[in-house]
């Protein structure tokens, strides 16, 4: 927000200065430059094109789109940022209707009303993308737009949860002009309406981000532009940081790496942590169409293996905590069926699994896991995991392991017995820990149907407008994966965000959907 007073005070005391975005100072190219903030990750975007991401690309996704709603830092509940308002308007949450801010306009010129709304959200599901968000809208029947500033969806069965959805950057809205209806977007560009706009892009490479000029929504830029690089690792990344190369990371350091940044010798060259309490976690995905972990008790014999606290220990060293639910803590229904029904680790009760399921000869299993996408201690966690079930003597375990493209066709196309994969949430509920892993098509791409689930606790949740309300309902639809064994949750992450000292923000950085909201970057001025 423009703040002639504040700026005025501002002049008076420097003649230039690069503390707020909005008071316009600078105007030589090079003073703007030194405000442009440089973040570095390992985690770059699969696809420019939100229709067909579900994934870290969201991270990008954020600064350069908007959305009808969205999760400020610190908002428990979705707040307006493309819609001025949005509600549902029946009580048994079916029809939600929103309406947009006048005047807003994509980075093209075109208009962002409600048709180019309904063109956005109708493409995910017409475009169907394996790897892309459609099941998010699961409970979308049609959209409608009555006159240019209305949008009204109507949902086919209640979901309270809508709304948590339409604040994700699944909801991205995109420019109809340049965003085909039927296919995904392949030119390399972004034409959004977000903070920011994509001012050139190398794949794998950066992505140079600039001010939008046209932005209306509640995000303050404090920055005059973002330059994202991608590193293939930690190592390269991390020595970037200490070269001044970059200004800030998130996602993708080692906890080793994590702990030497936390130093007094590294707070003293000049680098600051930013430690958050999050809900990453990471989770083993049982594929049914495998022949071997197709039987309950070859996976029940797993869960009884997997010592998470030895794993978490010796891998993550503190910076993450054993997960015993793919709810995890700090989430309203949190409990810890897995260690209710296998506690400890113990080879001898793995053994009588097996043996009273006539399986006598040492189990063999392949295990997958990404190497680009988590950061550099998943290989060192999947060599922990083969350790563990090799020693115990039941199992022999080959690890394999792909670049995440790959992976993640891969996984969807059903290719993988065991595979591991990482969970950020879509939105802060905990329907967003159980319902994206179950169906017939699913996040994790192999289906799981368990009826109750399905068809008696997530109903009942998503009537309920309290969120809390249904916290037994999300108690039992935990127990039953810990019967099933589907999925075996390892641990939960803390979330780190690294940067320089003369860098601020990074504290407000990170949204209640652990997404990087660039905007809140800024680099402090002394005078």
């Amino acid at each position: 927000m423009f703040n002639r007073t504040r700026c005025l005070q501002i002049t008076a005391a420097l003649a230039s200065i690069s503390l707020l975005a909005g008071c316009g100072l600078l105007s030589d190219e090079g003073a703007d430059e030194a405000k442009r903030i440089v973040v570095g990750t390992t985690s770059a975007p699969s696809t420019l094109d939100p229709a067909a991401a579900w994934d870290g690309s969201w991270e990008l996704y954020r600064n350069v789109y908007q959305t009808l709603l969205a999760f400020p830092t610190g908002a428990t509940k979705p707040q307006p940022d493309a819609a001025q308002s949005c509600e549902f308007t029946d009580a048994a949450n079916e029809s939600y209707r929103c309406t947009l801010r006048k005047g807003l306009k994509f980075s093209n010129g075109e208009p962002l009303d409600a048709k180019a709304v309904k063109h956005s959200l109708d493409r995910i599901r017409t475009i169907g993308s394996k790897v892309g968000p459609k099941d998010l809208f699961g409970s979308l029947d049609k959209i409608e737009t009555p006159d240019a500033l209305t949008v009204v969806f109507h949902l086919n069965t209640p979901d309270a949860t809508f709304p948590l959805v339409l604040g994700s950057p699944a909801a991205s809205l995109v420019a109809p002009k340049e965003y085909p209806a039927d296919k995904v977007r392949e030119d390399g560009k972004v034409t959004g309406s977000g903070p920011y706009v994509l001012d050139s892009y190398k794949e794998g490479s950066e992505a140079v981000l600039g001010n939008n000029a046209s932005y209306a929504g509640f995000a303050n830029r404090r920055n005059n532009g973002v330059t994202i690089r991608y590193f293939a690792d930690s190592t390269t990344m991390l020595a970037s940081l200490k070269a001044k190369e970059i200004d800030a990371t998130y996602r993708g350091l080692s906890a080793a790496e994590i702990r030497d940044l936390q130093t007094p010798e590294s707070h003293a060259a000049g680098v600051q942590v930013v430690e958050n309490v999050g809900a990453e976690i990471r989770y083993l995905v049982f594929n049914p169409k495998d022949p071997v972990v197709a039987k309950l008790p070859v996976r029940q014999a797993i869960a009884q293996i997997v010592d998470r606290g030895v794993l978490v220990s010796k891998v993550y060293q503190g910076t993450a905590e054993p997960l015993y639910s793919m709810v995890p803590k700090g989430v309203v229904g949190h409990k810890t069926p897995f260690y209710d029904k296998y506690g400890h680790a113990d080879v001898a009760k793995a053994k009588k699994i097996l043996k009273d399921a006539g399986i006598t000869q040492p189990v063999e299993l392949t295990l997958w896991y990404t190497t680009d996408r988590y950061g550099s201690s998943t290989a060192d966690e999947f060599t922990e995991l083969k350790r563990q079930l090799d020693e115990s003597l039941l199992f022999k375990v080959t690890l394999r392991s792909q670049p995440w493209k790959a992976f993640q066709e891969g996984y969807k196309g059903q290719e993988y017995p065991i595979f591991g994969r990482g969970w950020f949430p879509d939105f802060p509920d905990p329907d967003n820990f159980i319902a994206p892993f179950i169906g017939k098509e699913n996040a994790v791409g192999t289906p799981y149907e368990p009826t109750e689930i399905l068809t008696d606790l997530l109903p009942k949740t998503r009537r309920e407008g309290d969120r809390s309300a249904g916290v037994h309902e999300f108690e039992r639809a935990q127990q039953i994966f810990a019967e099933d064994v589907r999925l075996l949750p390892l641990w939960q992450g803390k979330l780190y965000v690294v940067s320089r000292d003369d860098i601020a923000g990074a504290e407000r950085a990170l949204d209640p959907q652990t997404v990087m909201q660039m905007w809140e970057f800024y680099r402090k001025t002394s005078w």
